[in-house]
């Protein structure tokens, strides 16, 4: 190895300031001692500023957080952007007069989409207006016919039951006329008679016995004639007391007439008393049939109210807000009810139904944030987990698999999870319904659904 002979010393100029005296060969520099004793990392960390250790601790913090957050996440690319559409029906039939609509555009709440010809229904309530009017006409008339019903019935009940009284009273008179007239009247007279009769007998047995006397002179004419004439007035007096049974017998006979007509008006009376009362019932039949009248005005008001509604649902307006799609009626067109006319998406308004794996949803509950990967964009979405299904998808299709017969094999089922997504303001990343995304979940990171996530 050679060796380069060292260098004469240099005389020094005036006026220049001693050159340093190199060190001898061999002896260590103050460099050379540091670089033998390099500092520790906490040494260095001691000697850095405040500030420099706060910036570091909260980069050390944030790193920390973000792998927490980040590790504790679920994804699938099984998810579609959904939403509620609306699909539109007309509710009566009828010919399509005009459309204020056309393929693809968006309509507001409330707009009008379609009118169908209203004439039918116009006519329809036309008639239906009439037959109300005549329903309160008829029950206006049931109510006035309550009143005199029972007025009516009221006063041929008072005067029936008068009359029967009266008729009771002049039944009772006769009566008892008859029996005074029966047992006073022709009984005096039957005795009258009988006693006269008897006066007689004796009066005309006394005058026989007198007669041969008046021969043989053993009676005076003055004695015979005496005896004569008292036998012609027990005669007349028979004869008269015979008149006079006949006038009561006759008057039994005319007073039992008059009973009997007495009691005939009576029974009259009676009857049309009951008859009276039984009208009485036809207050509450007028009742019922007022009732009726009201139940009839009822009705006419709700054909009036359907015609109404009929007319009405002649103008098919938008009942949210949205894009019209799936338009499927023509100028001229008639339509039937509940034939499809379009859809309305409300675009204002999607979610993402995610489904998952059900071994992936241990973690997940409402409320966690949640990241949208939009394939037609690819642009990422905020989202906010809102539900998860009551049950899996299979088990809500069409024919849900029955497990309890045949072979069974094991299969991961998958449970829909709805996310509500934060949309741009940007038209250009409009969400439409149907769109494939990938949903992640951050299992690690919740917070409340927040109102701007639809």
């Amino acid at each position: 190895m050679s060796t380069t002979p060292p260098t004469p010393p240099q005389p020094p100029s005036a006026g220049a300031p001693p050159a340093p005296v190199a060190p001898p060969t061999g002896a260590p520099t103050p460099a050379a001692a540091t670089e033998e004793k390099p500092l520790s990392l906490a040494e260095r960390f001691r000697e850095l500023s405040t500030a420099t250790k706060v910036m570091i601790a909260v980069v050390v913090v944030a790193l920390l957080f973000a792998i927490y957050i980040y590790t504790g996440r679920v994804t699938t690319d099984d998810a579609q952007v959904d939403a509620h559409i609306s699909a539109i029906a007309p509710q009566v039939p009828g010919y399509a007069i005009q459309l204020f609509i056309n393929d693809n555009v968006p309509v507001k709440e409330g707009e009008d989409l379609v009118e169908i010809d209203p004439r039918p229904y116009e006519a329809e309530l036309a008639q239906a207006q009439a037959n109300l009017d005549v329903a309160i006409a008829q029950a206006n008339s049931a109510e006035l016919q309550i009143g005199l019903t029972r007025a009516t019935t009221t006063h041929a009940t008072s005067g029936a039951s008068g009359q029967q009284q009266s008729d009771t009273a002049i039944y009772a008179s006769s009566q008892a006329q008859l029996e005074q007239t029966a047992t006073a009247n022709l009984q005096f007279a039957e005795a009258n008679v009988a006693s006269k009769r008897a006066t007689n007998e004796r009066a005309q047995s006394d005058l026989k016995r007198y007669q041969p006397l008046l021969g043989t002179d053993d009676v005076s004419k003055f004695q015979f004639d005496a005896v004569e004439a008292a036998a012609r007035v027990a005669k007349s007096d028979l004869e008269a007391a015979e008149q006079q049974l006949a006038a009561a017998k006759q008057a039994v006979a005319i007073a039992r007439s008059n009973a009997q007509s007495a009691q005939a008006r009576m029974s009259q009376s009676q009857a049309m008393y009951l008859e009276t009362k039984a009208r009485e019932q036809q207050v509450p039949i007028a009742e019922a049939t007022y009732k009726s009248a009201v139940a009839n005005v009822e009705r006419a008001k709700a054909a009036v109210k359907q015609a109404q509604l009929n007319l009405g649902y002649t103008h098919i307006i938008a009942p949210i807000t949205g894009q019209l799609t799936q338009k499927s009626v023509d100028l001229g067109q008639y339509l039937s009810a509940g034939q499809l006319l379009f859809t309305i998406v409300p675009l204002d308004k999607v979610f993402i139904t995610a489904n998952f794996k059900e071994t992936q949803l241990a973690n997940v509950h409402p409320g966690q944030h949640a990241n949208i990967h939009v394939d037609t964009y690819n642009k990422d979405f905020d989202g906010v987990v809102d539900s998860i299904a009551g049950a899996t998808g299979s088990l809500q299709a069409l024919l849900p698999p029955q497990n309890a017969t045949g072979n069974f094999i094991k299969v991961v089922q998958r449970i829909p999870v709805k996310i509500l997504v934060k949309q741009s303001d940007d038209p250009n990343y409009t969400l439409r319904p149907g769109m494939n995304v990938e949903a992640t979940i951050f299992t690690r990171w919740s917070h409340e659904k927040r109102s701007d996530a639809k």
